[in-house]
């Protein structure tokens, strides 16, 4: 029989096979059933062997990420904003490129906003305006019920108080907001790089031939259900912010604007609405 695999040779063997030292450790302290905050426990016992069962464990779970399979669906857990939320394949893993559309958001934000989210997914977003201004009354809304269990889920475990809805981005809602945020699908259909997604839920992805259609209807919609200067944000693809501020103009919103995140890329626009 082989000799166990150490810790080190676990995580060696998976940085040969093209996976990122830092997905490899958390992938491995998930398998041996740590916390992943504890990196430095690997660089303690690089040496320790593992357990048969872990070995086998290791092999299934770096398998899954080799096959493109994303590493929060396999952890259960994605960091965003400094929040550990649970995911799974209901809902999209939150991206740090979202985090530019929080940073915006908590910028404009005014005390007591009424706030909404639309197509809260795992409820990332929500969630982390929640936590940083818990003066805000936060809504968030997803059309699909799955979604909201997780976000939901999400919300009890974090202690955080939001309401939820399900419906069709701001349909039949009757109340008004301040701010209305979103990170909607827009990914066109035939978009070559949805095959490296195919583990992720499409309905949270594609939107109509140019990836507009989902957006173009909440900048429809917007206007009926913000405040007199109140806020539209919306997040877009890397290439559609120019788009999307002629949409956002073409509907009568002013101060439009694309925020840039880290990268230098346009990752949202969004516009004020003074009033019919």
């Amino acid at each position: 029989m082989d000799a166990a695999l150490t810790v080190e040779q676990a995580l060696q063997s998976a940085i040969a096979q093209g996976v990122a030292r830092l997905e490899a450790q958390l992938l491995l302290l998930h398998t041996l059933g740590r916390k992943l905050d504890e990196r430095a426990w690997l660089l303690a016992h690089d040496e320790e062997p593992l357990s048969i069962t872990a070995q086998q464990e290791w092999q299934v779970a770096l398998a899954r990420r080799l096959s493109g399979e994303p590493l929060p669906y396999i952890t259960g857990h994605a960091a965003f904003y400094g929040l550990d939320l649970q995911v799974d394949g209901r809902v999209l893993c939150p991206r740090a490129d979202t985090e530019t559309l929080v940073d915006w958001a908590l910028a404009l934000l005014l005390p007591a906003a009424r706030v909404i989210d639309l197509g809260t997914g795992s409820g990332a977003i929500a969630l982390a305006l929640k936590q940083h201004r818990p003066d805000v009354h936060m809504h968030a809304r997803d059309l699909s019920a799955d979604a909201l269990d997780v976000a939901q889920g999400n919300a009890q475990r974090l202690g955080l108080e939001i309401a939820f809805s399900q419906g069709s981005w701001l349909q039949g809602l009757t109340k008004t907001f301040d701010v209305i945020v979103s990170n909607p699908p827009y990914i066109a259909d035939a978009d070559p790089h949805l095959v490296a997604l195919r583990h992720e839920p499409l309905q949270a992805l594609t939107s109509g031939p140019d990836g507009l259609d989902d957006l173009r209807a909440i900048i429809t919609e917007a206007p009926a259900f913000l405040n007199p200067g109140g806020w539209l944000l919306l997040e877009h693809g890397y290439d559609q912010a120019a788009a999307v501020r002629q949409l956002l103009r073409a509907k009568g919103f002013v101060d439009v604007q694309s925020p840039r995140d880290l990268a230098g890329i346009e990752r949202c626009s969004g516009g004020r609405w003074l009033g019919p």
